[in-house]
């Protein structure tokens, strides 16, 4: 089974939330206080893109939210605190 190619969402360089696991010229790379390997496993590589897409859509969605103007008080649900 081959994997799809990287999603055009997935970040272009750049660590991946916090991982050991950084994207460098569209390859992923696994890194530690040691050094780096090459992730050369394609469902790894493709698992990475995926969770990268979802990682980068999460963001947008964030973001369009904060942008939204809030809601009227009367109308926030209210819970305990």
């Amino acid at each position: 089974m081959t994997s799809p190619g990287p999603s055009s969402s997935a970040p272009c360089s750049g660590r991946l939330a916090r991982s050991p696991v950084v994207r460098r010229d569209g390859q992923w790379w696994l890194v530690n206080r040691g050094g780096s390997i090459l992730a050369t496993d394609p469902t790894f590589t493709g698992e990475l893109d995926r969770f990268a897409a979802a990682m980068a859509a999460a963001d947008q969605a964030v973001a369009a939210l904060r942008a939204q103007p809030d809601e009227p008080s009367d109308l926030r649900p209210r819970g305990r605190r």
